[in-house]
């Protein structure tokens, strides 16, 4: 499966001027550069979970699983809520306290790499059960959004895929076709919406993690298919522009007016107790619409095809996991690592999240098959029908540039204070901005 194409740093990437002065200031104490210690393989370890909440039940179950098959080894479990992890990470970077293994995900491993928090895996790999059993496509994801050559400083567990979810029963009842074009959805946007009775066509993301899903729209509705022209973003192309001043239009036209702070649980939850018609999320929310709605309300198809009869979307992160360069006990740690990426424990976690599998026999499991929302995005994937844009997780400062710097902004733009051009431009001028540094470290 491909899912991300090489684009990677020549040379080591340089550490960023905040990063050294970080590293400078706590140099005597217990930051994330410290080399750390093989240990004894046996004793504590502490493991951060990068989505915790979610995903918590499913890890309780591995870890309690590792503990059996490894009685010496005792796993502090401490969940990190997903919209809190990058901060937790740099604020123990900078000052102590960083775990032994960590979720990462490639939206935000440059920032680490760049830091040096991370133990580059790849010998690691080579020597342990795990050789040869990573997608390739996710694995060259992990050493693409790390900057450093081949070095991976994550193991993959999982990559996601967005999904229009949409309620089968209100389709049926208003004569609706599925929403498999842009046409398609925007027309089922409008004809499920009544808000005098409080029911909408569509919930629209305002809140933390809006970027990606606005991005997202844009490119699919626009085709453009390359993130980059020359070393100058397509962000706000005019026909970006022009989609996602379309897409924002929906806000209060289509959606309740409550969407513009909504995260992805208040999303979510929101989809499945109400009267909403469509919703933009990826595969992690399936078993939540499971539970609530029942198998036969609702349906999860990839993203709508555009105009030109091609479906183009944003790449999707690829989560991991690393291991801290600072850790006592590496031997433990990466134990635990290669446990939860083993065969039996990635297809447990990702048959919980509804995810696609990074283990290649775990990617077989029957589970896939009768999970069609994952069994479609995996195809969609892989079958050539889908065009990917490969958001540039390399930039050290992508995820900040891609989340907290500009949500207030987007939140500006449904609520009519600024405009999609003006909103594609201030992010356009940032990313291009962060692309020449990084070119300017040695990278490119």
């Amino acid at each position: 499966m491909k899912i991300s194409k090489t684009q990677r740093g020549r040379a080591a990437a340089a550490v960023s001027v905040a990063a050294v002065l970080a590293l400078t200031a706590t140099a005597c104490g217990d930051d994330g550069s410290g080399s750390g210690t093989e240990g004894s393989g046996k004793g504590d370890i502490t493991f951060w979970d990068n989505n915790g909440g979610p995903r918590t039940a499913v890890w309780t179950e591995i870890i309690k699983d590792f503990e059996k098959a490894n009685p010496d080894i005792k796993v502090k479990y401490v969940p990190i809520p997903i919209a809190d992890v990058q901060s937790k990470y740099d604020t123990a970077i900078a000052g102590g306290g960083l775990p032994d293994v960590g979720g990462v995900g490639t939206a935000y491993l440059a920032n680490m790499v760049s830091q040096e928090a991370l133990e580059p895996l790849t010998d690691r790999i080579e020597d342990s059960a795990l050789k040869g059993k990573l997608v390739e496509g996710m694995a060259e994801s992990v050493k693409d959004a790390g900057g450093r050559g081949d070095d991976m400083f994550a193991v993959p567990t999982s990559a996601n895929n967005g999904a229009i979810w949409y309620r089968t029963d209100l389709f049926e009842s208003a004569g609706l076709e599925a929403p498999t074009t842009w046409a398609n959805f925007y027309k089922a946007a409008d004809k499920l919406t009544d808000s005098k009775k409080n029911k909408f066509g569509y919930t629209i993301r305002g809140g933390a993690g809006s970027i990606a899903q606005a991005m997202d729209a844009a490119y699919g509705q626009s085709g453009i298919t390359e993130f980059w022209n020359g070393d100058r973003t397509t962000l706000n192309d005019p026909k970006n522009v022009a989609a996602l001043e379309k897409y924002a239009a929906l806000y209060k036209k289509s959606t309740p007016a409550a969407d513009v702070n909504n995260d992805f649980t208040k999303m979510v939850a929101q989809w499945d107790t109400g009267t909403i018609g469509m919703l933009s999320h990826n595969l992690g929310s399936y078993q939540d619409h499971l539970k609530a709605l029942g198998k036969e309300k609702f349906a999860g198809i990839p993203n709508p095809i555009g105009d030109g009869g091609t479906r183009v979307q944003v790449s999707n992160p690829v989560d991991g996991l690393g291991l801290f360069r600072s850790s006592k006990n590496k031997t433990a740690a990466w134990k635990f690592i290669e446990f939860a990426a083993s065969h039996a424990s990635n297809s447990k976690w990702n048959e919980s999240a509804g995810a696609i599998p990074a283990n290649t026999e775990a990617a077989k499991d029957p589970w896939i098959s009768a999970a069609e929302p994952t069994e479609l995005a995996a195809k969609a994937l892989t079958d050539g029908s889908t065009k990917i844009v490969q958001l540039p997780y390399y930039l050290p400062d992508w995820n900040n540039i891609s989340k907290a710097d500009n949500e207030p902004e987007f939140q500006k733009l449904l609520l009519g204070k600024v405009t999609a051009k003006a909103f594609l431009d201030k992010i356009a001028e940032e990313l291009n901005k962060a692309q020449a540094e990084w070119k300017e470290i040695g990278n490119g």
